[in-house]
């Protein structure tokens, strides 16, 4: 078995909790970490356009992405730590919504925390990368609280009859 952890900032306590208390013992656990381009992306245009090309020693784009990738390493081992068990650590860049549909293929289970409004029940609880991965992911999808889930009492109403 093979199980994917998606691993990001701020919520990955809560995935590496869930994959240990939910992933059998011997599973193969991938821990994965997603770097977007547009930061970096935005840095190197920036550098071209306003200040010239032909000094890429000074491109900020260049620093910004050995910056995420100091990161991305020191969270994967802080997740590896907490695992306690045997895992691989996958660092990727790209569209981050396609890079952790794609990282699951083949595996069995994709673990992932809520990204969004967290206060409450409800698809807000979701942001846009998270809602696309549950959306397309090609394996069963584990989608954990980060904390404490919220009461029930915060599910919306219900809307009004004769509307969907």
């Amino acid at each position: 078995m093979t199980v994917v952890v998606w691993i990001t900032e701020g919520t990955w306590p809560a995935c590496v909790d869930a994959a240990r208390a939910h992933a059998p013992q011997g599973a193969e656990t991938v821990l994965l970490h997603v770097s977007g381009q547009e930061v970096p992306g935005v840095a190197h245009g920036a550098f071209a356009g306003l200040l010239g090309r032909g000094h890429r020693e000074r491109d900020p784009g260049t620093r910004v992405e050995t910056l995420a990738a100091a990161s991305a390493q020191h969270l994967l081992a802080a997740a590896a730590d907490r695992l306690g068990r045997p895992c691989a650590r996958v660092e990727r860049t790209g569209r981050v919504e396609r890079e952790v549909v794609a990282a699951a293929e083949g595996a069995e289970l994709l673990v992932l925390a809520r990204d969004g409004d967290r206060t409450r029940l409800g698809p807000h609880s979701l942001g846009p990368a998270s809602r696309f991965v549950v959306d397309h992911a090609p394996c069963p999808v584990l989608l954990v609280w980060p904390e404490p889930a919220p009461d029930t009492a915060t599910i919306p109403p219900p809307p009004p009859p004769g509307r969907r």
